[in-house]
């Protein structure tokens, strides 16, 4: 007859099992969930994060196209700078690519050397934008001239604040990948830094293409 103690007895781990002969052992039973890598807190806190800029950005948007629908509306300048500006964001997010390639390969130094890239080209963009937006002063155009100006300085404006949260947020991750004691372990800190900076450029060419495009 079975006792109260062999139903309650524990499940006993599978063992792991060779892949043919000298080959690489399959974790089966407990073994499987250890192998596999879990989503960080800071991964879905960057995609949460996303999420609520998009929301706040699509706000905006959706009152520039209700304006835009009105008789007085007149599109303004586009200042050239905004044409390198936008080609150095798009820049910026191909070396944050490579430098997680690197990471990927177990290459620390290509992965710390792709961050800074990354950064400093992020540095690039608000100068760019600053000079946009020094270059439309210039010749008169302020936020309060016209209804596509007004737009035109929120949106940028508000833009470069988050991208400037960006750049706080690569620094950091910066930071870790040169006390991290391996790529891997750096790349947890690397990956939410680049789902945020990655939308920044989709934001961006949106934006761009709200402003100026259509």
């Amino acid at each position: 007859m079975t006792g109260p103690a062999s139903t309650l007895e524990r499940p006993r781990r599978t063992p792991d099992l060779p892949i043919g002969p000298g080959g690489p052992s399959v974790a089966t039973g407990d073994g499987g969930a250890a192998g596999q890598a879990p989503v960080g807190a800071a991964l879905i806190a960057a995609w949460l994060l996303v999420a609520a800029i998009t929301l706040l950005f699509a706000a905006f948007t959706a009152t520039l196209l209700a304006r835009r629908a009105e008789a007085d509306w007149r599109g303004g300048p586009l200042p050239a700078v905004l044409w390198a500006s936008t080609a150095v964001l798009l820049l910026s997010s191909g070396a944050m690519e490579w430098a997680r390639a690197g990471g990927r390969r177990g290459r620390r130094d290509r992965l710390w050397a792709g961050l800074l890239l990354t950064l400093v080209l992020g540095v690039v963009f608000v100068g760019l934008q600053w000079t946009a937006w020094r270059q439309l002063v210039r010749i008169g155009v302020y936020m309060s001239t016209n209804p596509h100006s007004a737009f035109f300085y929120l949106l940028t404006g508000a833009h470069a604040v988050h991208v400037a949260g960006g750049l706080g947020w690569l620094a950091q991750a910066l930071a870790r990948t040169r006390r991290a004691a391996s790529a891997a372990a750096a790349m947890a800190a690397v990956d939410p830094a680049a789902v945020y900076w990655h939308f920044l450029d989709v934001l961006w060419l949106y934006l761009f293409t709200i402003l100026f495009a259509l």
